[in-house]
């Protein structure tokens, strides 16, 4: 018998038709959820941190083993504070043994529908950073097996980051069984229309097994494949014997075991082109004792080999890169699929995954609002370190501030975190995260600020203030920041005084159509009129156009059913309706503010006539702008916040905006702040109302041949058409069921809380809206950090100083149809030449010691869609040395992939052959000048090295 690597080698070689006999990817994997039921903490104690001790530990002891690692959370976990240095010097031979396999790399595996692009692509290079840092490798494959429904922007995003190909499992159930049935789970996607075939990838749908091992065996009552059985929380068994452990490999039964496997394997190859066959070996939380999974397996993949021409199939183990080779080796011709997405999801006729968009709204509210900040840190830092290289503030103790944020952002995007489908106990712990990170990052801005005007640091609390009624205009450049001394006006009426008007509460079922007064609220963009029959919203005239667009809205509840014996039941993933949604208020109070900058109309919706008490308001806000200030995107906007809470138990609670418009019952809804998607509804046999919500993260709107009606949010929602002219939005959810799995892992969602959610509105013709809703959209998403603090006891500076030792002196601004993304000091220490870091890497020498803050990363993001519009979709040339010449002399600009670790010069990623491009080989996707001039072309994101002068 030839040796065993000699085996593999021929193994490997495939048939050159593309089938013949059934080859098997054995690919060993344990899903390790950063969050869901249990803390991180909890779930390194009962089995994560076991996971990769044993694993390395085994994978040592046999050649022919192999294991995918893949969320990064916990590796560096257990590489900081559990690995032995013997253990690491391990991991590193595995790794370059090709062995173990690092694959998405990301801190966490992000959901798909409700998070923003920005943070994914920051969680994503979080995880790539220590990689390349630590190892030298960089993952060229994706494994996103759990998301609920995958969204057309990581394609996209994985693209950009180097990744060879792509892997989805949680698709509509119907979809996934016609794609099966017509062997079309494999294609090439285009993501993005824009950048189309330059950032296109291979994409592999799981079949209807998806990434467990599939556990039922003819032969025994206890699952088969799970030989170390299932985690046991909260402390590992002493005696190592953990429940459902699965019966252990003997003589009697190998041969059971054996036809079992390979009815598997045969059952999956027939939906599938090539006779390669990927047999996940895994589950969630498995492998913490891998001595008895490898111990079983090699003796039943040993069994099947030997016996192979009996049946027909041979196995191996296996990374995702190795199956993959193994598919693009057969030089096959793939169907191209354009940029529709997979949302949303559902896996059975009434079980819709489209309640998790809303579920817990206050820890997708803080977790936008904490990824802002961090921006604004971050470049607030950036700027700090380039211009005041002899700062009196520790940059090392700087950074480590930053990075309590970056982490905590990057950990609430795993898909059981942002989107709110986890246990209690594991909210409060993202929400400490975050709130610890957003502590850090206001005091070092803080700090900063004091260090630049030589303030004396008086023991007073620096803190963010919003007040509703502050009344000072002031305009701020790009990444600039302002000072202001405010003090007292000796009785003199000031800018933020308003008058209050305060209208009786109207009973809205009696009121009189006939006799209809309506209140004016105007400001230079539009005129908003109030029945005052009803005291809601009557219609908007868009002033330019003088087009009138008749507009009501309203807030409705779903009742939901939680009891399982009556049927489908709502939970923090499902939304199960009853029937229509069902008003909530009888009758409406208003009251109106008016001021010089500001008028709020707030509106109070009562259960009936006779009520104290509400559980919803509107608070609407229109803002006149003084001479002397630009401010378009100021008057453009009609700014609600609405207040919904504390909800009855099993209602789901939505803000319906109904118009004139007609619109087909057409919507469209933005694809994580990254692209449009096209929602056209769709009648199904059940549940249509629940199939027909979609993700909103940033974007939804509706229009007809002339007119638009836009709505941009700070959080995402689930969002829904369900009539001409309208659209709907899911606030809030409260909701409690008996469902026996929800039970035990407290996933009911009986969340008592008020949420005050904000979305601006802006309505006009569809060359105004496109014009403005990117820059709005931005405007909301990075509000300005406002913070307050006593001045120092110091004589105060003459206002020339201060301009000179202050950072607005030069601010970065950017063409309006591009967005400055990112500008970072991300610190890590290695080489940005890959042979040197490799070298570096295999010679035990990576710098340790202190962080790299010379090297600051840049992204640059096209906001606009090829065609969009005639002149925000052009490309755009800039000069990336005059741009960031505000914060010092640039010497050298590198442009790297998306996450940084690759020189895009070098990056050549494989190219799958499509009836479009029927050549195979390696796609290299940007020019780069030398003398940092870039053309950014529509939908890109350009990521660059920037080094300064005397760094």
């Amino acid at each position: 018998m030839p040796p065993p690597l000699l085996l593999l080698f021929f193994s490997l070689l495939p048939p050159a038709d593309g089938r013949g006999e059934l080859r098997a990817f054995v690919v060993a994997h344990s899903h390790m959820d950063v969050g869901w039921v249990y803390t991180v903490q909890e779930s390194m104690h009962a089995y994560a941190a076991n996971v990769y001790t044993t694993v390395v530990e085994e994978l040592m002891k046999g050649k022919q083993r192999k294991f995918i690692a893949v969320e990064q959370e916990f590796f560096r976990l257990w590489w900081d504070a559990v690995a032995t240095d013997t253990q690491k010097q391990q991991v590193h031979q595995l790794l370059q043994e090709g062995r173990l396999e690092f694959v998405i790399g990301g801190q966490v595996m992000h959901d798909e529908a409700v998070t923003l692009i920005d943070d994914q692509i920051l969680q994503l290079t979080e995880g790539h950073g220590f990689l390349y840092e630590t190892f030298g490798i960089r993952p060229q494959f994706s494994w996103h097996i759990d998301p609920f429904g995958a969204s057309a922007t990581t394609p996209t995003l994985f693209a950009l980051a180097g990744f060879n190909a792509h892997l989805i499992s949680r698709v509509d159930y119907d979809l996934k069984a016609d794609m099966q049935k017509n062997k079309k789970l494999q294609f090439v996607w285009q993501g993005s229309p824009s950048l189309s075939e330059r950032q296109e990838i291979f994409t592999h749908v799981m079949d209807q097994y998806s990434y467990c091992t599939p556990s039922q065996i003819p032969f025994s009552n206890r699952s088969g494949f799970y030989w170390n059985g299932i985690a046991a929380f909260p402390d590992p068994p002493k005696d190592g014997v953990y429940p459902n452990m699965s019966l252990p490999v003997t003589d009697t039964n190998i041969h059971l075991y054996a036809k079992t496997m390979v009815a598997n394997i045969k059952e999956r190859a027939a939906w599938f082109r090539t006779s390669d066959v990927l047999w996940p070996w895994g589950c969630d939380k498995q492998f913490f004792n891998a001595s008895v999974q490898y111990s079983n397996m090699d003796l039943l993949l040993d069994y099947i080999n030997k016996h192979s021409d009996e049946f027909g199939v041979t196995v191996q183990y296996a990374t995702v890169g190795d199956y993959f080779q193994a598919i693009y080796s057969r030089n096959l011709t793939w169907e191209i699929r354009d940029s529709q997405d997979f949302l949303p999801y559902s896996t059975e006729p009434f079980q819709a995954w489209t309640g998790f968009y809303t579920s817990r709204s206050t820890l997708k509210g803080v977790a936008r609002r904490a990824s802002s900040l961090l921006y604004a840190g971050e470049s607030f830092f950036t700027q700090y370190v380039q211009k005041h290289p002899a700062s009196s503030i520790c940059k090392c103790g700087a950074l480590k501030q930053l990075q309590s944020l970056r982490w905590a952002v990057s950990e609430v995007q795993h898909h059981d975190g942002i989107t709110g489908t986890e246990s209690p106990k594991v909210k409060d712990m993202y929400m400490n995260n975050l709130m610890y990170g957003i502590f850090n990052v206001k005091k070092l801005m803080a700090s900063i600020i004091f260090d630049m005007n030589n303030a004396k640091k008086n023991g007073e609390v620096y803190s963010s203030v919003y007040n509703k009624d502050s009344g000072i205009p002031v305009a701020i450049s790009g990444l600039s920041y302002r000072k202001y001394s405010i003090k007292a006006l000796n009785g003199k009426q000031s800018a933020f005084i308003g008058r209050s008007v305060k209208y009786k509460q109207k009973d809205i079922t009696r009121a009189d159509q006939e006799s209809r007064q309506l209140l004016p609220v105007v400001n230079n963009c539009y005129q908003v009129l109030f029945d005052q029959n009803t005291n809601l919203m009557h219609s908007i005239t868009e002033r330019e156009t003088n087009q009138t667009v008749r507009l009501t809205q309203e807030f409705l509840e779903y009742h939901v059913n939680g009891d399982v014996k009556k049927g489908p039941i709502s939970d923090n993933y499902l939304f199960a309706p009853n029937a229509s949604a069902i008003p909530v208020s009888k009758a409406v109070g208003l009251e109106v503010v008016s001021g010089n900058l500001m008028t709020e109309i707030r509106q109070y919706f009562y259960s009936n006539v006779t009520a104290q008490d509400y559980v919803y308001a509107v608070y609407t806000r229109m803002y006149t702008i003084p001479e002397g200030y630009d401010g378009k995107l100021l008057c453009h906007r009609i700014e609600q916040e609405y207040s919904v809470g504390p909800l009855e138990l099993n209602r789901e609670a939505v803000l319906r905006t109904s118009t004139n418009l007609n619109t087909r019952q057409l919507l469209y809804t933005d694809s994580n702040g990254y692209q449009i998607q096209k929602r056209p509804f769709k009648a199904y046999m059940n549940n249509t109302v629940a199939r027909n919500y979609y993700p909103m993260v940033q974007t939804a709107y509706i229009e007809d041949d002339t007119t638009r009606l836009m709505l941009l949010a700070e959080r995402a929602h689930g969002v829904s058409s369900q009539g001409n002219g309208q659209v709907e939005v899911m606030l809030h959810r409260r909701l409690w069921n008996n469902l026996q799995w929800d039970l035990n892992y407290n996933l009911t969602l009986n969340d008592s809380s008020v949420v005050r959610p904000v979305i601006w509105l802006i309505l006009g013709t569809k060359a105004l809206t496109n014009v403005l809703y990117r820059t709005s959209g931005l405007a909301l998403e990075h509000r300005p950090v406002v913070m307050f603090g006593a001045l120092s006891e110091d004589k105060p500076k003459l206002p020339r100083q201060l301009q000179q030792n202050s950072v607005h002196g030069s601010p970065v601004t950017v063409p309006p149809n591009l967005h400055l993304q990112t500008l970072s000091i991300p610190g890590w220490r290695y080489s940005s030449n890959h042979a040197e870091q490799v070298h570096s890497v295999r010679a035990g020498k990576q710098k340790q010691g202190d962080a790299n803050f010379s090297r600051a990363l840049l992204r640059i993001r096209h906001l606009y869609e090829v065609g969009e519009d005639p002149v925000l979709s052009q490309p755009v040339m800039v000069n990336l040395k005059s741009l960031l010449n505000g914060l010092g002399s640039v010497i050298l600009v590198e442009e790297r992939s998306l996450t940084g670790t690759w020189d895009v010069n070098t990056l050549k990623r494989w190219k799958w052959k499509t009836a479009q491009y029927p050549s195979k080989g390696f796609s290299n996707s940007t020019e780069t000048s030398e003398n940092s001039i870039v053309t950014v072309h529509p939908k890109e994101i350009r990521t660059f090295f920037v080094y300064f002068q005397g760094q």
